[in-house]
């Protein structure tokens, strides 16, 4: 009879991934009731994933759910081990060996491609950048954003495009307060950006935006959120999905597009934020650097709730001098694991994951985007999270080999093997402290170190 669980042989559990699907997997374990001890293994010597990196740093409400992750991390069956690649640092096999089994929690960490000539130009960039530039994430703290042109182009109406399209709308004294990096402030305080145009591939009625972050743009100090009458006009089609109850955010968010539109477009502001609909891009052009995008008109075709859009062939030209993309995400493979190339997600079965055979893998288990794609607020990772630990705890026998599992111990004996400096909990609270400190002479929540070097001269 297997013992697994009990104070003389816990369960021993690694989790990949230190963001909120990390963190709620963690709670599920640490509160069910058999013993387990938790590592989360996290790349970046800062966890908190998203709500670190992702959230808008003047959205500083949404990053309250730190503090529950903060108290999960109290628990004495609870440990960090931070500044760990798994794949290169330590691989899967590893981890098989010193646990009874893995959550894979490491989400969508890139964008999905637009697939149009000229992608690739100088001036045409990722969402996911520039979110990662202005939030201070080591990934990005480097990259370089011309904003001295006077257009800039969203592709995308999901909050992702609704965040980097009011960062470039706000003026620096609606940001400085914040927790935005520096460098990416001192940036932004010399843009000449006068126009932002948000390109949406569907209606007014099928945009992605939550009503509270769209509202936003209602109350922006210098720049006005422009929306023209005529793409107001709806489908039938559309028209019926905003009359179904269980539709009332899209509904919101119509009735806000059309506050908008009522809106004088020769404001004296000095930014215009333009929300387009039924376009979708297909080429973009420009010599040595990005000058215009072309964008397609679209018409939508289907049932309510399963309209798609479809090219028109008409076309027309926007000049602008920077573009982001922010049309989805998706995850990166880890060495070992399953991985399904077009989804751009862990195959799985509730969590566990399965081969490309369908058969389920011993020890593997995985949560978040990297589970069921990029969808979601935070909050919904908590359900996915607790889904994925409910079947791992279902499989407590089958996870028992017989073999003793060292854990942890056997996690530092690898690193210290490889020479590979990592960072507990105690080490992540100073640098946490640490910058809060440097926000308070600003006015900051904090001022977040923005490279891995500086964060480790901290815990030295």
């Amino acid at each position: 009879m297997s013992t697994l669980g009990s104070e003389q042989n816990p369960l021993l559990v690694a989790i990949v991934g230190s963001g909120p699907s990390g963190f709620y997997a963690a709670e599920a374990l640490i509160k069910s009731d058999i013993a387990v001890k938790v590592d989360i293994l996290e790349r970046l010597p800062s966890p908190f994933g998203l709500v670190r990196s992702g959230v808008a740093p003047d959205h500083q409400k949404l990053k309250q759910a730190i503090k529950l992750y903060e108290k999960i991390a109290e628990s004495s069956d609870f440990n960090l081990i931070a500044n760990v690649t798994v794949g290169s640092d330590i691989d899967v096999k590893e981890l098989c060996e010193s646990h009874h089994a893995i959550i894979f929690t490491c989400g969508a960490e890139s964008d999905r491609k637009l697939g149009i000539p000229g992608e690739d130009l100088k001036g045409s960039y990722t969402a996911t950048e520039f979110v990662g530039w202005y939030n201070g994430h080591p990934d990005y703290r480097d990259r370089e954003f011309d904003l001295s042109h006077d257009v800039a182009v969203i592709i995308g109406q999901g909050n992702v495009a609704a965040d980097v399209s009011r960062i470039l709308s706000k003026t620096v004294d609606e940001l400085k307060h914040t927790d935005i990096a520096q460098h990416a402030l001192d940036t932004l305080a010399e843009s000449k950006i006068k126009e932002i145009h948000v390109i949406g591939r569907r209606g007014p009625a099928q945009a992605k935006f939550t009503p509270k972050e769209l509202r936003e743009f209602g109350e922006l100090a210098d720049c006005i959120p422009i929306v023209l009458e005529q793409d107001m006009l709806l489908n039938s089609e559309s028209a019926s999905e905003l009359e179904e109850k269980s539709n009332v955010a899209n509904k919101k968010i119509y009735d806000l597009f059309c506050e908008f539109s009522k809106l004088d477009i020769n404001s004296n502001k000095s930014r215009k934020c333009f929300f387009s609909f039924l376009m979708g891009p297909r080429e973009l052009i420009g010599k040595s650097r990005l000058e215009k995008v072309v964008l397609e008109k679209n018409s939508l075709s289907g049932e309510p709730f399963k309209q798609s859009a479809r090219g028109t062939g008409e076309t027309v030209e926007l000049e602008c001098g920077i573009l982001f993309r922010s049309i989805g995400y998706r995850g990166i493979p880890i060495e070992g694991v399953p991985f399904h190339e077009s989804w751009g997600t862990i195959p799985n079965e509730k969590g566990r994951v399965i081969d490309n055979k369908n058969n389920v893998v011993p020890q593997y288990y995985t949560a978040g985007w990297i589970k069921r794609g990029p969808s979601g607020i935070i909050g919904t990772n908590r359900a996915c999270s607790v889904e994925t630990v409910t079947c791992l705890l279902e499989d407590l026998a089958k996870l028992d080999d017989g073999r003793k599992k060292q854990g942890a111990a056997a996690i530092f004996t690898t690193l210290e093997s490889k020479n590979i400096r990592h960072l507990n909990y105690d080490d992540w609270k100073k640098i946490d402290a640490e910058e809060i400190e440097r926000g308070k002479p600003k006015g900051k929540p904090r001022e977040k170190y923005t490279y891995i070097d500086e964060m480790l001269s901290v815990t030295e």
